[in-house]
């Protein structure tokens, strides 16, 4: 459990970075274990020119180093089309516009599950429950006051 924790948290800091570089149409797959796929999950971007593709791919690898992750494998950094970023357990891929409409990895991996940058960080349902049920359980309740 603590493997697949520290992995969300760790593609969580990856689209936190995409994020922060303004990065446009981001998008998390998790890819099913019986698919074939040689990863967990694709984290998918696009950038308006090379310059910004290149800040991405820069930001996502300074912050991910901060957390004593490597990057074991990148293509495509010089010619800022495509940028794929191999991080094992998760890929990060920043694409042109162009080069994402061609390639449309979103159609070859359509059977993957889309995710929502806060659900890798979610509660487990209980856990959110029964936090949920001490606030609204503990907030007083405010008499209105009528006026005549």
């Amino acid at each position: 459990m603590k493997k697949k924790d520290d992995l969300k948290l760790q593609v969580n800091e990856a689209i936190l970075a995409c994020q922060d570089k303004q990065a446009d149409d981001l998008t998390i797959l998790e890819l099913e274990k019986d698919s074939g796929a040689f990863t967990d999950y694709f984290v998918m971007c696009s950038g308006a020119n090379p310059r910004q593709i290149q800040a991405i791919a820069d930001a996502v690898d300074e912050r991910l180093e901060a957390l004593g992750l490597r990057v074991t494998h990148s293509e495509g950094y010089k010619q800022a089309e495509w940028v794929l970023l191999d991080y094992v357990d998760f890929v990060v891929h920043i694409f042109s516009e162009k080069a994402r409409q061609f390639y449309d990895l979103e159609r070859l991996w359509k059977s993957a599950k889309r995710l929502e940058p806060a659900e890798l960080l979610a509660k487990p349902k209980s856990q959110r429950l029964s936090a949920e049920a001490k606030t609204t359980s503990t907030a007083p309740k405010k008499a209105r006051k009528k006026r005549a």
